[in-house]
């Protein structure tokens, strides 16, 4: 009976798009901010990041003939900026998601979009018009060990394939981080706990950096490239002070993806090449 219930529990779609998952994780996370961390006053801020996000997927959904089901990457877009990206002004708040998703239609090679639209949807703001700012420590530490374990394990659960990366990009900063704070510094273990427990550094590592489409294509590449992200972000941050290295050293690296790609080979990832589990 407890079998019979479990397979059909893994064949509900949930279970079968990695992407449900992470627009219901997504949401989650969101829906916690605005009751526990008191997130009200951003209401405005987040609708307007969802509403101008969602608008801009459909138009190109429309015009490009695009699947029915592609709206699902433009609402975990659009749910990662209202997590993380700040503005005062409006504009930016329409610009953010605006610019991320279509760079998924003007930024390609080889059917693959090159930079993580939410990534880019922060960056291009604060460098063009400087209006803009990420918030890496307004999640807090007290729940985030359950949010690590928990996203870890649903992860490796709905098959997104790509823990790879999060594990290895959280290992090389936690090594880096612990010989030079640590070791060095002389710094209390306390410390180190406290920044690998940061909400921001989490969900950049589980949400942001896993995209399977603008990660390499084999396990091997993207083992070098998280270290790379890794370790530019621990010099960013140690010397140049830079708290929201992570988003940045992902925005450099991503040409990187391009290369990586042509040296190991493997297949593209497809959303619809992911199968089923199996009971």
């Amino acid at each position: 009976m407890s079998t019979s219930i479990l397979s059909l529990v893994k064949k509900h779609p949930i279970f079968q798009d990695p992407r449900l998952f992470q627009i219901t994780a997504l949401s989650s996370f969101l829906a916690y901010g605005v009751f526990n961390l008191d997130w009200i006053t951003d209401l405005p801020r987040i609708f307007t990041i969802l509403s101008a996000g969602i608008f801009t997927q459909l138009f190109f959904m429309v015009g490009l003939r695009l699947p029915f089901d592609s709206w699902k990457s433009g609402a975990i877009t659009s749910l990662g900026l209202s997590l993380l990206f700040q503005s005062s002004t409006p504009l930016m708040w329409i610009l953010a998601p605006v610019l991320g998703i279509s760079s998924k239609y003007f930024i390609r090679t080889k059917g693959k979009h090159v930079f993580n639209p939410a990534n880019l949807g922060v960056i291009l703001p604060i460098v063009l018009f400087g209006d803009a700012w990420i918030s890496p420590g307004q999640w807090g530490s007290s729940a985030m060990l359950l949010f690590f374990f928990s996203s870890a394990a649903l992860m490796v659960l709905f098959r997104v394939g790509r823990i790879d990366t999060s594990l290895t990009f959280l290992l090389t900063i936690l090594v880096l981080e612990y010989f030079r704070s640590v070791v060095y510094l002389g710094w209390e273990f306390d410390w180190l706990f406290h920044k690998m427990s940061n909400g921001s550094l989490l969900l950049f590592a589980f949400f942001m950096i896993t995209d399977p489409r603008t990660t390499p294509n084999a396990s091997g590449a993207r083992i070098l490239w998280a270290v790379g992200i890794g370790v530019l972000s621990f010099v960013l941050t140690s010397w140049f002070y830079l708290h929201t290295a992570p988003m940045w050293a992902l925005f450099f690296a991503a040409p990187a993806m391009v290369v990586l790609d042509k040296i190991f080979k493997a297949n593209v990832f497809q959303w619809t090449s992911i199968k089923p589990l199996q009971s």
